[in-house]
């Protein structure tokens, strides 16, 4: 098995596509907003961020941004927001000013939730006591620390602009400004990094007493200067060893593991992310932005592009490529996404998300609950525990048979830990 390898698209699902259907409701919608500029692209990043020229055009962006939401609003009439995530880049280099216009316009032009769960994604060699209050009064009200690390060493090697004096710091600054849902994002298997320090690192996270930690494996992805020039990575011993003995340190002090990658106390999962996971729909304003739209009149499933160049988006942003969801490739999109859910999604929603009898997925699920790697209850779609460590090989079972990777609408390579709105 391949582990969360590459994809053999050679092997899949073959089935009758059926019609399309209407929905009698539509699913749950999200809003995306990618904020791309950084202070210094790090090595392993393959996100869609840029560093600026100068300052960047903050008032321009944000103005850029609600034209953007303006120009799809017909897509979404009498639908509410459910959650916001603000991505990037490095959204806290914002100023307050920027994020109170921005969450103002998206209240003026769709209605949100009264509990709606609204995350920015913040580095904290960017973090600022007074920004952060700002942030909160503005409207945000989940903060997501990308932390990495509390090794200084560690830090240094990944290019990271802070140190663990600052994460520290951040974490306290973020409490200070009314902060109660915080989340930390942390990797290990790091160049060189042993099962001890890997384990320090993540007792360390602990010991901020954070609601959600986001707690994933260092990968080398392509068109990444680390890709480029690979560092040593840990054995996969020494991954296992320390994935397993994390999972310890984790649950002893009160993290579920409800996600691949995701670990909350009760009541802090992250609402946003586990839309996507199952299958909701969303938005997605701003550079490089994707969105997911289900059209409730023939159920067809689109998929949004906005341009990645900042400049392209100021000069157009609402410019789009859209593709719709072939009906053959449902059944892989909805379980790319179940199935990371360690407690997976009732069997019944593939039908009211996909417009497909559940039979479309067999005889893929038959097949997988005899090799041990899918739950044997029949009312839900689980990964077992082995099932979560291979789901890579579990996934591929589920493409159409004879479809190469690359007409996939949904890239094979989707995000694995950090979160990230898409």
């Amino acid at each position: 098995m391949t582990g969360l390898g590459a994809f053999d698209a050679t092997r899949g699902l073959a089935y009758a596509p059926h019609m399309n259907s209407a929905l009698i409701h539509p699913p749950p919608l999200a809003l995306y907003v990618h904020l791309p500029w950084c202070v210094r692209k790090c090595p392993y990043c393959d996100f869609n961020s840029h560093e600026p020229r100068g300052e960047a055009p903050f008032d321009d962006y944000v103005a850029a941004l609600l034209r953007d939401l303006e120009g799809q609003l017909p897509d979404v009439w009498g639908r509410r927001l459910e959650s916001v995530f603000i991505g990037g880049g490095t959204p806290s280099l914002f100023p307050p000013e920027a994020l109170d216009a921005l969450m103002s316009g998206l209240r003026a032009r769709l209605p949100l939730r009264p509990d709606c769960e609204v995350t920015l994604e913040a580095n904290p060699g960017t973090a600022d006591r007074a920004y952060f209050r700002g942030y909160r009064e503005g409207g945000v009200n989940r903060l997501s620390l990308g932390v990495q690390s509390f090794d200084d060493a560690m830090l240094a090697r990944l290019g990271r602009i802070h140190g663990a004096t600052e994460a520290r710091d951040a974490v306290e600054h973020a409490r200070a400004a009314g902060f109660e849902a915080i989340n930390l994002d942390l990797m290990f298997g790091l160049p060189g990094q042993s099962v001890a320090a890997g384990l320090a690192d993540l007792q360390a996270a602990i010991e901020q007493d954070p609601g959600h930690i986001s707690w994933y494996q260092l990968t080398l992805e392509p068109n990444t200067l680390f890709a480029a020039r690979p560092p040593e990575l840990p054995e996969d011993v020494t991954i296992e060893e320390l994935f397993t003995r994390g999972q310890s340190y984790l649950a002893a002090a009160g993290y579920t593991r409800y996600e691949i990658s995701a670990y909350a106390r009760a009541g802090q999962e992250c609402r946003h992310n586990r839309n996507y996971w199952t299958f909701g729909d969303y938005l997605g304003i701003g550079a490089g932005a994707h969105g997911k739209l289900t059209q409730v009149h023939d159920g067809t499933i689109l998929r949004r592009m906005k341009p990645r160049q900042p400049e392209a988006y100021l000069a157009g942003p609402q410019q789009h490529n859209d593709q719709t969801v072939p009906t053959a490739e449902r059944p892989f999109e909805f379980m790319l996404n179940a199935l990371r859910l360690v407690e997976g999604v009732p069997a019944a929603s593939f039908e009211a998300h996909c417009g497909l009898p559940l039979a479309a997925l067999e005889p893929a699920l038959s097949e997988l609950r005899a090799d041990g790697l899918l739950g044997a209850d029949t009312e839900r779609l689980q990964a077992t525990e082995r099932g979560l460590a291979f789901l890579n090989d579990v996934l591929e079972r589920f493409l159409p048979e004879g479809t190469p990777q690359d007409s996939i609408a949904t890239p094979i390579a989707w995000p694995a830990g950090r979160e990230e709105g898409r």
